[in-house]
């Protein structure tokens, strides 16, 4: 068991960091899923994740409910509208898939702005 939570927390890991690039899949609650993966197999890699300088303190900011920093927010929102609004006008042609990019763009833009803006000490 304790293997099989290592792989899994490392793909999760892994589609985060590809949710990084492409703002449909999901960044936070993958890495999210690998801390949770990592504090059940592996202290060494769990303590990793936590310190990791890229996305450690956003994961300790989000799990602590503290809220993340505003100018990450406005980055993810113009990489998000900005990829997807690509998508719906330029590549995608059917209707139907317009509209699921949309809502799911709408959806995580909900989800963000109700995120606590985390203010600098």
């Amino acid at each position: 068991m304790r293997g099989a939570l290592i792989v899994f927390g490392t793909l999760f890991v892994g589609l985060g960091l590809v949710g990084i690039f492409l703002p449909v899949l999901p960044t936070t609650p993958f890495l999210l899923l690998a801390a949770v993966c990592y504090a059940r197999s592996s202290q060494r890699f769990y303590d990793w994740l936590l310190n990791n300088r890229w996305f450690g303190e956003y994961i300790r900011n989000y799990r602590e409910g503290k809220g993340v920093h505003l100018h990450h927010k406005v980055s993810a929102l113009v990489l998000l509208w900005g990829t997807i609004g690509a998508a719906v006008l330029l590549w995608v042609q059917n209707g139907w898939v317009r509209a699921l990019l949309l809502v799911i763009a709408a959806g995580v833009t909900i989800h963000l702005v109700q995120l606590k803006t985390l203010r600098s000490e």
